[in-house]
């Protein structure tokens, strides 16, 4: 019994050595036989890709004969389809161009344009040979307010040429007030005046008058 138990002892303790280079060269014959092989791989993949093949029909590969295309069918024949010929319509015949006339329409009639009459009233003439102002279209002169302010009065003579229409000419001073702004407003009212002119012998001429004009504010 002690025999068998140590006999048994003995074989499960075998142990297999190994050289300590064994799995060294195995790993580096593993690889340069994987490094081979793509290598080899890599050649072959590149040739295949390079390398056209001949196309072959399927009729040569097969070995009977090509047969030939057949003729076209004549246009209009009776093997021709029953499509309606595409023929285009016949062209008509252009009209020739005609040259019309067209007259010219008749010039519009110019009005005759109406004769101008002098609408402007003729002023009676004065009784003697001086002219006369005209009742309402001779207003009297109005008071300056800044002389009125100021208290300025006086009197004021103008003198005015007026033509045989009875409109004032020329139009200046002959007595002063003292006052510019009096001064100012009997010569800008005389201007806006109408007059009857003066008379020779029965016709228009032209005369002179002095009006005064004496200021004075209302109290």
């Amino acid at each position: 019994m002690s025999r068998s138990s140590d006999s048994g002892a003995d074989a499960s303790h075998i142990t297999l050595r190994l050289p300590r280079n064994t799995l060294k060269i195995a790993g580096i014959a593993f690889g340069a036989g994987l490094l081979l092989f793509l290598l080899v791989w890599a050649t072959s993949r590149k040739n295949d890709f390079y390398r056209a093949d001949p196309a072959v029909a399927p009729a040569a590969q097969s070995g009977a004969p090509i047969a030939p295309l057949p003729e076209p069918l004549p246009a209009g024949g009776d093997g021709a389809s029953d499509m309606p010929d595409a023929k285009a319509p016949p062209a008509e015949p252009e009209a020739a161009p005609r040259l019309v006339e067209t007259p010219p329409p008749a010039p519009a009639p110019v009005p005759m344009p109406a004769p101008v009459q002098d609408t402007a009233p003729t002023a009676s003439l004065a009784p003697g040979d001086r002219p006369v102002p005209i009742p309402g279209q001779s207003p009297a002169p109005r008071y300056p307010p800044a002389a009125l302010r100021r208290g300025d009065q006086g009197t004021v003579v103008v003198r005015v040429e007026v033509d045989a229409s009875g409109a004032p000419g020329g139009v200046a001073l002959v007595e002063r007030s003292g006052s510019r702004d009096l001064d100012r407003a009997a010569m800008e009212a005389v201007r806006a005046w109408r007059f009857q002119p003066a008379q020779r012998d029965g016709h228009a001429v032209a005369g002179a008058l002095e009006i005064p004009f004496d200021f004075k504010p209302a109290q």
